[in-house]
């Protein structure tokens, strides 16, 4: 399937920024599952490109000017396989182990996870499916009730969240069933208008590869969803964020458009 991303971040200022930093991953890297056939960044200035820890494309901004608006644009076109498998990369996946602030299971999450203990050595892909159909039972998308800081349980508690919400409550019993497990950020295509084409699942470690589950719509990942980053949480992974020395209150404005190509 050959995909069309256009993605604008913009941010509007009630003062003036005397200066800001943007963190960007907001390119994808060329994987077995996905080729990158072009992409560029529309960015106020000039940035500076590296590789973060977890292997994701950094881009980073500093706007040292006064200023009152940011405008950050991403569009490319990518193939992407229909396949929920992505090779082993560089990073061992028992970093993948760890929790932290966002995903840390407590009680209720462990005791969920529980009935899945004996499969999930036996059979890691089967009771990772038997987690997510079961969380989907107990959870219901409704947005606006989290934020991007909500924590696993947080969200486990409400019973209600978005797609990153069911990305840390995977994660969190994931882990806790000791199966590596990494957040993902990217795109989703679907000609459903309701649907946000920004999206947040979860790639479960199976011996020697690693597996994608799209928690928020209860299926393995396919050719309708586009990798941009991964991470230990949302925070490590989210496409743009950033710090700056006063402006007031903002306005944050983002839209994602993903749409299918039909080669001639």
């Amino acid at each position: 399937m050959k995909l069309h991303i256009q993605h604008t971040t913009s941010y509007r200022y009630e003062e003036d920024v005397a200066h800001s930093t943007q963190y960007l991953r907001l390119t994808p890297n060329d994987t077995a599952r996905q080729k990158i056939l072009s992409w560029n960044l529309r960015l106020p200035v000039v940035a500076s490109r590296t590789i973060d820890a977890y292997g994701n494309v950094l881009h980073v901004i500093t706007v040292d000017y006064p200023h009152q608006d940011i405008v950050i644009e991403a569009e490319g076109y990518v193939e992407v396989e229909d396949s929920a498998k992505e090779d082993a990369d560089g990073l061992s996946p028992l970093v993948f182990l760890r929790s932290t602030l966002l995903t840390k299971p407590d009680s209720a999450l462990i005791e969920f996870a529980l009935p899945e203990a004996r499969l999930a050595r036996e059979q890691p892909e089967k009771a990772a499916l038997n987690v997510m159909e079961r969380l989907r039972t107990r959870m219901s998308f409704h947005p606006g009730e989290t934020n991007v800081y909500t924590t696993a349980t947080e969200a486990f508690l409400k019973r209600q969240g978005v797609c990153q919400d069911f990305a840390h409550i995977f994660l969190a019993l994931a882990r806790s069933l000791n199966l590596p497990a990494r957040y993902v950020s990217g795109y989703l295509y679907t000609d459903r208008s309701e649907h946000v084409a920004s999206h947040a699942w979860v790639e479960i470690w199976q011996k020697d590869y690693w597996l994608g589950f799209d928690v928020a719509n209860g299926v393995p990942t396919g050719h309708q969803h586009l990798k941009l980053a991964v991470g230990m949480d949302y925070l490590d992974a989210c496409p743009v964020r950033g710090v700056r020395t006063g402006g007031g209150s903002e306005i944050l404005k983002a839209q994602a458009r993903v749409c299918l190509v039909h080669d001639q």
